[in-house]
């Protein structure tokens, strides 16, 4: 359970990829809302690391909004923001700063 976020969470570690498996933690949940108009379940949202969080929320201004004005830490303790669904298709996206070892394999702050 993390209390914080609202949410009970399971990780499930592959080669080169996590699952983030979510169960509301109450009816204030964030994602209660979403399981409500999709009693079926379904993708929440996906996760991209960057290198470095300030500077992608920097790269996105203009283009594409974040829900919050600042990152947050997240479920694995690292910092995210959220970008709005509305500018990235449909899509809720989450960019969470990866670690320095994790650094080798990160999307460029231009794709954006």
């Amino acid at each position: 359970p993390l209390p914080d976020h609202g949410v009970y969470t399971v990780f499930v570690k592959l080669d080169n990829t996590k699952l983030e498996l979510l169960h509301p933690l109450g009816e204030k949940s964030p994602i209660q809302g979403f399981l409500d108009k999709k009693p079926g379940g379904g993708m929440h949202h996906i996760c991209l690391e960057v290198d470095d969080i300030k500077k992608a929320i920097q790269s996105l201004q203009g283009k594409i909004r974040t829900l919050t004005p600042e990152h947050m830490i997240g479920a694995h303790g690292k910092p995210v923001v959220f970008l709005h669904p509305k500018d990235c298709g449909g899509v809720l996206v989450e960019l969470e700063e990866a670690s320095s070892a994790q650094q080798h394999a990160l999307l460029p702050l231009d794709m954006f």
